[in-house]
């Protein structure tokens, strides 16, 4: 991808490493996206993400070893939540998964030659085996289960904060979507269901992934925990339900999907 200038003074560089993006810090203790010139110091390189707006944005991987001056620090992508909106927030995501695809890849995987970094598409190839390292988008799903006037919501065992939210999992190699629900379903829970619709997507940070969204009705079964993965999980009622992710994220829109339903 070309970006139709440098990186300027009005540019969005989210400098990031691993999950954690570089943020600024006021006097007052508030959070915010730093100018580009706070944080090209210590970038190791930029990549163009696209434009938002008439603002163009990057991605710019933390260089090693770099010590960040007061006033800057690496903060939880999670961060985001409470600072930007939804656009920004899945630029943010972006950003860290690209990031980590150019640290992760700048050795070949099968000989340890160094890769170089083309200008005409986003891909490092190494140069004596051809081997390209394109970035990867792990799928999952997410899926919110119902039955008449309830809805399953369970804790995740090593969240920190105390939500609870709709069930999620990885797609396994050789599984399709609508296999990976009813796995991840019956792993976590013990539940069986039926009547998958598909809801939306999201790409998600956390995992770098591509989040699938899908409702699903209840068809059998008693809530059995998985304890290495969930805390707990239970039907809640419109009325009583606990403490939920907030908005930017697919599982709040899944609840609320469900709320606006049970008004109808």
């Amino acid at each position: 991808m070309v970006p139709p200038r440098p990186v300027g003074p009005t540019s969005i560089v989210f400098l990031a490493r691993g999950l954690e993006l570089v943020l600024a810090r006021d006097a007052f203790g508030a959070l915010r996206v730093p100018a580009a010139s706070e944080v090209l110091p210590f970038a190791d390189g930029v990549h163009f993400l696209g434009m938002l707006g008439d603002t163009d944005t990057w991605a710019a991987p933390l260089a090693e070893g770099a010590a960040l001056p007061s006033g800057l620090e690496l903060v939880s992508a999670r961060a985001l939540f409470d600072l930007v909106d939804m656009s920004l927030f899945q630029v943010g995501g972006r950003a860290i998964a690209i990031a980590e695809w150019d640290r992760s890849h700048r050795y070949c995987g099968r000989c340890a030659h160094p890769t170089e970094l083309s200008k005409t598409e986003r891909v490092r190839t190494c140069p004596r085996c051809r081997v390209p390292f394109y970035p990867r988008v792990p799928p999952a799903v997410i899926v919110l289960i119902e039955r008449p006037g309830e809805v399953l919501l369970a804790r995740n065992a090593s969240f920190p904060r105390p939500w609870f939210s709709t069930l999620a999992g990885f797609v396994e190699p050789g599984e399709s979507l609508e296999e990976t629900v009813a796995r991840e379903v019956r792993e976590e829970v013990g539940l069986e269901v039926k009547d998958l619709r598909y809801f939306g997507s999201q790409p998600w940070p956390f995992g770098r992934s591509l989040m699938v969204g899908f409702n699903a009705t209840y068809a059998g079964g008693e809530i059995v925990v998985d304890p290495k993965e969930i805390a707990e999980a239970r039907w809640f009622t419109k009325d009583a339900l606990p403490q939920v992710p907030p908005k930017p994220s697919i599982a709040r829109a899944l609840i609320d999907d469900w709320l606006d339903r049970q008004k109808a």
